[in-house]
């Protein structure tokens, strides 16, 4: 194929950081010989070399075949040429310069991580036998056709006859010039048979070119930044010697990458997006998980997402495309409708590997969301590796389809992804040949939105989904890598607080939004909860560069806090002032600086305290969504009202039991529970033990971070050490029991805690984790009967069989929840809470929630180390629709705060007449008009119709999309200006945008 020009000699030197071209290009070159072992881990090489190819190869195609011992990002003449990578070896260099001109090569290559280090080889320039390349493509896709149809047809005897003619009349002994004179003989022998068409009944691909490009896995931050730029390098080579090719890039964070390292880069992509040949369509930001990060996450997914291709391209989204996440939320079609999405695609419910009882039935579908949205969905057949866009790919991929009937069309991905890279050559080439070649689909290089706009036109198939796309694989994500699941839990609360107190600050005038911080601080969430990132999957240094990233977006996200808190306040030393985001008024216990142990209310009444160890606690009552002030002993101001919470009921304690009003429960010498007896109904809430600790051995078959096997419940570990339990709280306002106790190599120290008002059990937890693929979950078996169990989802729940039944039920043996989940007998509720745990399983009577894992691939340290987390359960006997367990568990995530300072008047911002519709975020219009955004949702699946009392006069309101454009519902006051009556339909999210009466002096 190859005939040798010239042989390259390259110089080189080894960095550990990122360098722009015409900085690296200046570095301290020196010579590099075959065979040399080079660069450390995580190192990168730079090499330089120059050739001259002869005037005599003018009009041949000239390429760089290199070997530098890594992936390599190649310029050519200081133009980002292409890349070297595993299913691209070689670099056009004809494209670049003319025969006679020199070529100044300059390669970046990876040193890598997990394996040996490189070794420099042998590179050369390299004529192509053009002919005989062709030759090879029109072979290969005959014999794959012959292989691929029933051997009993006459298309396969036509092309075994036409095999036979090769062998017979070919001079298999060419060389040199010769080899093309006998790849032209070939050619013409196998023309007419590659010139047979289809006839009217053959099915249609719709090919899609991508290149699908983990942010973080296998490699790190850094080397991503590489292989985006080799990967559209690539691409934009075969764009111009392929006028017919199209190229989909769906992730705006690898294109703002590009943006600020590869600014040529960009502005080729700019101008192949403008004529329509780079295809930007994937909708979100990066492509996340949807199982674990909250529903607000994914509309600024989706805000972040379509506001860059827009602003940078003039292009908008219509497909949600996420081909390698791990299952997909059932409020997703919801979010996707009032995003602007109007279809899903993605190729990951097919890879399920041994852990699947019931493939999933469809190809294409009607999904129907928790609130009954819908969207249009295609699912592709597994293939984000190496997808040959060849016959034999094209033929299976109508072949392997698991709908039947009631399709004639087909959406297919082609080019290499994973690790970035796309379709080469030999994909494009055997596309020219398949367009319409008899035996093989027909297939077309397209958009995706061209292939459900010709399906729309077809007729969509009757089939239809209802609720979550439940992935029965990768069941270990929803637990791996703990502090990846804390840190975004912590980080999505606490930019709720900064939008919240920042927008209310902003609409007093008491200081300017912060709006380029607040985005900056979002876009860094969206990119951690990358699939790869968020689900634990990542190696060791992906995820420790992920915690301390989710450290600095808390840590600027609580200064963000404290400037909008106190610019609210005095600034005096006269008083604290408490600040509850929450939209409901909310009663709780608070920590106070210790020299309030007299504090009193405004107009002069003391609080309930607690002194606990070195710390002072109160119960308070605070405004929905507001604020308010408490007074030292000496320094208090009558006349303001407030809300005052005394606390008439006792809490008792003792080694093995707590009990208030409500409840007793009582512990064994384990620490678990054996009893929790309800004093309000005579009844017991447990069927056997609650709180009881279950190790087992974790060892997965395959895809050890991200596996839980259908198995596990049969390698139970026995802990057989007692606890040691003592009383270390007992006072007004709540009880407590300190359980310390060893957990195989680990040790656990609980806090079991019982308010002296509540119907809620929290168990404060720390683990020091020290265990090799071991499962840790926590156990309640209850005294209830029930199918199902209630699990929250984004902006509402789900329900799933706790019993295996059918083969889907029997798969979903480990679920995802948020911040709660619940079984329901009757009036009878029995909720667990979490504060960051997002896997539990609920069989029988049993609720058991997942509390760590200690996978070792891809990071053999996962989950090392201390753990700080807390659960609860709480219990109810009225009824679903009057349980609590929705603001107990916002309760438990989200913490009232103490601020110094005073304001002279408490305040409430804004709150709904009915528990059921919660308001979960509030912030500033993202247009800069000053109008204030709610995004508030019905929680319990039942319409309702209700008030919202907002805490200022009202100009005009409206309810707007989920990107805050349009009017989709016009919204009449009521009488008072200060109210708007709304209707929630079951689960439905409402995004109201409401601008402020401005009072104008005459």
């Amino acid at each position: 194929l190859y005939q040798t020009i010239e042989i390259v000699e390259f110089n080189y030197y080894t960095t550990a950081t990122w360098l722009p071209y015409e900085t690296a290009t200046t570095g301290p070159f020196s010579m590099i010989s075959q065979g040399k072992q080079w660069g450390e881990k995580w190192q990168y090489g730079w090499f330089k070399g120059t050739v001259i190819v002869p005037a005599e190869y003018a009009g041949k195609r000239i390429e760089l075949i290199s070997d530098f011992g890594g992936e390599s990002t190649i310029y050519v003449n200081g133009k980002l040429a292409g890349a070297k990578d595993y299913l691209h070896k070689v670099l056009p260099l004809s494209l670049q310069a003319l025969p006679g001109e020199p070529f100044e090569i300059v390669a970046e290559v990876y040193a890598g991580h997990d394996r040996d280090l490189p070794v420099y080889g042998r590179s050369r320039v390299v004529a192509v036998h053009e002919e005989f390349y062709q030759f090879n493509i029109d072979l290969k896709a005959l014999l794959q056709l012959r292989n691929g149809l029933e051997p009993s047809s006459l298309r396969v005897s036509e092309i075994d006859q036409c095999f036979l003619q090769l062998i017979a009349e070919m001079d298999w002994t060419a060389a040199g010039e010769g080899i093309e004179d006998m790849a032209r003989t070939g050619r013409l022998i196998m023309k007419p048979l590659l010139d047979c068409v289809n006839g009217s009944t053959s099915p249609k691909l719709f090919m899609m070119g991508q290149s699908h490009l983990d942010i973080a896995w296998l490699w790190p931050m850094e080397e991503t930044k590489r292989k985006i730029a080799r990967t559209l390098s690539n691409q934009l080579s075969l764009l111009e010697e392929y006028p017919e090719y199209r190229y989909v890039q769906s992730q705006p964070y690898l294109l703002q990458l590009t943006k600020a390292l590869y600014p040529e880069l960009y502005a080729r992509i700019k101008r192949y997006v403008a004529e329509g040949r780079i295809i930007l369509e994937g909708g979100m930001w990066v492509e996340p998980d949807t199982n674990i990060p909250s529903g607000e996450s994914l509309i600024r997914q989706f805000l972040y997402g379509k506001r860059f291709f827009h602003e940078e391209f003039g292009v908008d989204n219509q497909l949600l495309w996420l081909p390698d996440v791990f299952g997909y939320s059932g409020n997703l079609p919801q979010i996707m409708q009032k995003c602007g999405i109007d279809y899903f695609a993605t190729v990951k419910m097919f890879q399920t590997y041994d852990n699947i009882a019931a493939p999933f039935p469809f190809n294409t579908f009607t999904w129907e969301g928790i609130d009954g949205s819908e969207v249009l969905v295609h699912l592709l057949d597994y293939g984000i590796y190496p997808n040959p866009a060849d016959v034999s790919y094209a033929i299976n991929q109508w072949k392997e389809r698991v709908q039947q009937e009631g399709i004639s069309s087909r959406l297919v991905q082609f080019g290499y992804g994973d690790g970035g890279g796309g379709a080469n050559r030999d994909d494009l080439e055997f596309l020219r040949r398949m367009t319409n070649l008899e035996g093989v689909p027909q297939t077309v290089i397209t958009s995706p939105i061209t292939y459900f706009e010709d399906l729309q036109e077809r007729g969509v198939p009757d089939a239809r989904y209802v609720g979550e796309l439940y992935y029965p694989a990768h069941r270990g994500t929803l637990t791996s890598q703990a502090k990846m699941k804390q840190g975004n839990r912590r980080s999505e609360f606490a930019l709720r607080e900064v939008e919240l107190w920042n927008a209310l600050s902003a609409r007093s005038g008491k200081l300017t939004y912060p709006k380029a911080q607040v985005d900056d601080l979002w876009r860094k969430l969206l990119m951690l909860q990358f699939h790869d990132i968020l689900p634990g999957t990542s190696i060791t240094r992906v995820h420790e560069e992920a915690e301390k990233a989710f450290g600095e977006v808390l840590q600027s996200a609580e200064l963000l806090i404290q400037e909008a808190t106190t610019a609210l306040t005095d600034r005096s030393d006269q008083g604290v002032t408490l600040f509850n985001s929450l939209a409901w008024e909310r009663t709780d216990v608070i920590e106070l600086p210790v020299s309030y142990s007299g504090a009193k209310y405004a107009n002069g009444e003391s609080l309930t305290i607690q002194a606990q160890q070195d710390r002072l606690l109160a119960r308070v009552t605070v405004p929905s969504m507001g604020y308010l002030s408490l007074y030292p002993a000496d320094n208090v101001k009558t006349g303001i009202a407030v809300n005052i919470v005394k606390s008439v009921n006792t809490v008792k304690a003792a080694t093995n039991s707590l009990e208030n009003q409500w409840l007793k429960v009582s512990l064994n010498e384990y620490g678990e529970i054996i009893s929790i007896y309800d004093k309000q109904t005579n009844s017991e809430w447990l069927n056997g033990l609650g709180n009881r600790f279950l190790l087992y051995q974790d060892t997965p078959s395959n895809f050890d971070a991200w596996e839980i096997d259908r198995r596990y419940a049969a390698a139970g570990v026995e802990l057989e050490e007692p606890a040691s339990l003592t009383v270390i709280a007992e006072g007004p306002l709540y009880a407590a029991i300190r359980v310390e106790r060893i957990i195989n190599h680990s040790t656990l120290v609980q806090e079991i805690r019982l308010d002296a008002d509540g119907r809620s059990v929290e168990f404060h937890t720390v683990v020091d984790w020290k265990e090799k693929h071991k499962l840790l979950k926590v156990g309640f078996d209850l005294n209830l009967h029930t199918t199902e169990s209630l699990n929250e989802i984004q902006f509402g729940y789900i329900k799933r069989p706790n019993h295996a039944s059918r083969k889907h039920d029997a798969d979903q043996y480990e679920v995802s929840q948020h911040k709660w989940s619940a079984m329901v007998e009757g009036d009878r509720c029995f909720s667990l809470l979490n504060d960051c745990k997002y896997g539990l399983n609920v069989e029988g009577t049993r609720m058991n929630l997942t509390l760590l894992r200690a996978p070792t691939w891809p990071d053999e340290r996962a989950d090392e180390g201390r753990h700080e987390f807390t659960y609860a359960i709480h219990t109810w006997n009225e009824g679903f629709m009057s349980n609590p367990v929705v603001r107990e568990a916002y309760e438990l995530n989200c913490q009232m705060l103490v601020v110094p300072g005073i304001v002279e008047q408490s305040s409430e911002l804004l709150t709904f007449d009915r528990a059921n519709i919660v308001i979960d975020t509030v912030k500033l219009a993202e247009d800069g008009s000053g109008d204030l955004i709610v995004r508030s949702y019905e929680s319990k699946g039942a319409a309702v119709r209700c008030m919202l009392t907002v805490g200022f006069d009202i100009e005009t309101a409206c309810v707007t999309d989920m990107l805050e454009e349009g009017s989709v519902e016009e919204l009449q006051e009521s009488t008072f200006s200060n109210k708007i009556a709304l209707s929630f339909t079951s689960f439905e999210v409402k995004t109201i945008r409401i601008s402020p009466r401005i009072v104008r002096s005459l």
